[in-house]
């Protein structure tokens, strides 16, 4: 997808109060409205922090105390001051929301065509894979190792595990049941009908976690980096709307707890370090939120996890901090804000995350139109797909050419994704597709040497690398694009 997940920044005013609000989400008060919190104690959570946290106005909606911190609800308007006089508190902000937001023009428009020649009743889908042929050196590193062993009986005896947080999974669909794990849900109940809150329920209602579950350990019509790769889901978007900081790093702890080898997260947004004003109210900054990031990965690699993440889709460089500025400025100014200082991608940019920017399939010269880059902020490529080289010379959207995108495994109680007409897959692009795809050889390094740290998985990504563009690392590729069979052999 163009847009991956996350794309909502610092909109935590108008976000909290109304976003959360219109869900049905925000229910504790009939006559003011409520606003959501991170709070991120020193050390460990107290004993008695609930109490704490309602002396100064709040209630707690979920702790994390794995990294001592708490998601607070709030109507009073003093709620950051009066914690302000909690001792043990290191920060506190207004929790951050992440938008699954595709981002494309409307594709009713009239634009780039349906595909329409991969035929529903094929065999496989191996020639349209140009993403995993390159991956996997036309498949030559299954047979150094996809990630588990087949039974008789059709069963797998999985090697390694990837947990996916996203918008969940199609946990029958036929490329991918036999290596689906289970999972948990971080969606509570109230944020739409179909929300019960549910902790097992991790039915993917738009696509986006399926199509990346299967870039990683598809086994059937389609192949992914691992076809035996064992993955677990983590459901942490709901149909539309948003999901907070809080959802997703508690995602990050079950994973690490469930001792998932690899965690793929195909979400991002931008939390800000310099302060920035809102409606000329201020300074705000959104140091909970970057401390608690930190601290969940820190955990995750702690439990010998490798974590992996989408760099993001707004064509920025991540290392200059004026670029970041004027697209905070240019997309969240007409709502109010005011941005004058830096900003950091979460979590790609978060230490201990190896970050992923998009490469493409006519091109080893360039990555996506749409890839974030920067020589500092992204440790490698892999293939995202985009709308080909006609489309990213003109940027006529009449021109997209929907091959160029990545073909997976999409949700078969679905209609077709527009990109084609196709039931059970789906043609995209996006970082969102890249980086599941590092979680893959991340996985199979993995299966093939389970005494590997986290540290020694991303060195071994990074040192066989194909080295596209720039010789050497460069800051569009990073130290090139990821290669599954380089890694193995």
């Amino acid at each position: 997808m163009k847009k991956k997940l996350a794309v909502a920044v610092v909109m935590s005013c108008i976000f909290s109060t109304t976003l959360f609000g219109a869900s049905g989400y925000s229910k504790s008060s009939d006559t003011a409205p409520s606003t959501r919190y991170l709070i991120a104690f020193q050390k460990d959570l107290p004993s008695n922090y609930a109490d704490l946290i309602a002396q100064a106005g709040g209630t707690v909606l979920r702790a994390l105390p794995e990294i001592g911190g708490v998601e607070v609800e709030s109507a009073s308007p003093a709620f950051l001051t009066n914690v302000q006089s909690i001792a043990g508190i290191q920060a506190a902000n207004v929790e951050l929301p992440h938008s699954l937001i595709d981002g494309l023009t409307d594709p009713a428009a009239a634009d780039g065509q349906p595909v329409t020649d991969i035929p529903q009743d094929a065999d496989n889908y191996w020639s349209y894979q140009w993403d995993m042929q390159r991956l996997t050196r036309n498949g030559d590193s299954y047979s150094l190792e996809s990630g588990g062993s087949v039974n008789g009986d059709g069963t797998v005896n999985h090697k390694a595990v990837v947990g996916v947080i996203d918008s969940g999974i199609d946990a029958n669909h036929p490329d991918l049941k036999a290596n689906f794990l289970g999972g948990m849900n971080f969606v509570p109940a109230g944020v739409d009908s179909t929300e019960t809150g549910d902790p097992l329920d991790v039915l993917d209602r738009g696509g986006h976690g399926t199509h990346v579950a299967g870039s990683i350990a598809a086994n059937g019509k389609v192949k992914g980096v691992g076809p035996n790769l064992g993955i677990r889901a983590y459901r942490v978007f709901p149909e539309s709307g948003s999901a907070p900081t809080s959802w997703i790093v508690a995602a990050i702890l079950q994973a690490a707890n469930d001792r998932v080898d690899v965690i793929n997260m195909s979400i991002g947004g931008f939390d800000a370090i310099s302060p920035y004003m809102f409606l000329g109210t201020g300074p705000y900054k959104d140091v909970a939120d970057i401390l608690l990031w930190k601290r969940a990965v820190s955990y995750a690699v702690n439990h010998n996890v490798t974590v992996v993440a989408a760099s993001g889709n707004e064509s920025l460089n991540l290392n200059n901090p004026t670029d970041i500025t004027d697209y905070l400025n240019q997309e969240y100014g007409p709502l109010g804000f005011e941005f004058k200082g830096a900003s950091k991608e979460v979590p790609g940019q978060i230490s201990g995350v190896i970050n992923v920017s998009s490469s493409i399939q006519w091109t080893t010269d360039q990555i996506a139109f749409y890839s974030n880059y920067g020589s500092s902020a992204i440790d490698v490529a892999a293939p995202g797909g985009d709308n080909g080289p006609v489309y990213d010379a003109t940027r006529d959207l009449g021109t997209r050419d929907f091959h160029f995108r990545t073909l997976s495994t999409y949700p078969t109680y679905l209609a077709p994704y527009f990109t084609s007409n196709l039931i059970g897959y789906a043609l995209m692009h996006g970082t969102s597709m890249a980086s599941p795809k590092v979680a893959g050889v991340a996985g199979v390094i993995k299966a093939a040497h389970p005494e590997y740290s986290p540290s020694q998985v991303a060195a071994l990504i990074r040192k066989t690398a194909l080295d596209y563009g720039k010789k050497g690392h460069d800051q569009l590729f990073g130290s090139g694009e990821a290669n599954a069979y380089a890694a193995l052999k």
